[in-house]
């Protein structure tokens, strides 16, 4: 199947400058270049004239990377949104609550989503958990997300591919399918 016939909406979440300070979230930030992966997605979306959502995270903790007054608030210029593309705010994990998502792809009648973007074990996984329990065709791709390290209940610290590759494990085939950008791209080839 291409892909590009069902006309799938690219919802990008969280690209912005603040997850680029690793020490803020844990550290040991994996796939360091899931920002440049996206970029080349989002590149591709528009040189189709595919429509692109972008999704932010307003943080009401003032200390906050991603709190509206600070620096991190702001798109990671590799990533960020154009005239004429969509910019939604959020204040928490899901893209769909406290936004007009939903209502936005519904009257698009949009029935296929592609998500990428920050954190894959946080915004990812609800986001994408969302989308495949209201329906959607959902489709998340492995490289174009990333995460940090995370220490449990116990203190003990987690890799942040480990924390990266159980959260994909935990969506795969439930919520959504998972590709990686190489499959991606072969997928919406004109």
């Amino acid at each position: 199947m291409k892909l590009r016939q069902v006309k799938p909406i690219l919802i990008c979440v969280d690209l912005q400058l603040g997850f680029l300070d690793e020490d803020s979230w844990g550290g040991n930030r994996n796939n360091k270049d899931a920002e440049i992966i996206c970029a080349k997605i989002i590149s591709t979306w528009r040189a189709h004239n595919d429509k692109i959502i972008h999704v932010r995270h307003s943080s009401k903790e003032k200390k906050s990377k991603l709190h509206p007054d600070t620096e991190g608030f702001k798109f990671n210029p590799l990533c960020a949104p154009i005239n004429g593309e969509t910019v939604l705010t959020k204040s928490v994990n899901s893209c769909f609550i406290g936004t007009e998502l939903k209502k936005i792809l519904d009257d698009m009648n949009c029935s296929t989503v592609v998500i990428i973007g920050l954190t894959t074990d946080h915004c990812i996984s609800t986001t994408t958990r969302m989308a495949g329990n209201y329906g959607y065709n959902t489709y998340l791709i492995s490289d174009a997300t990333a995460t940090f390290n995370k220490v449990g209940q116990n203190g003990e610290i987690f890799d942040s591919e480990l924390i990266h590759n159980t959260a994909l494990a935990s969506l795969k085939d439930e919520f959504a399918k998972i590709l990686s950008s190489k499959e991606l791209f072969e997928m919406i080839k004109l």
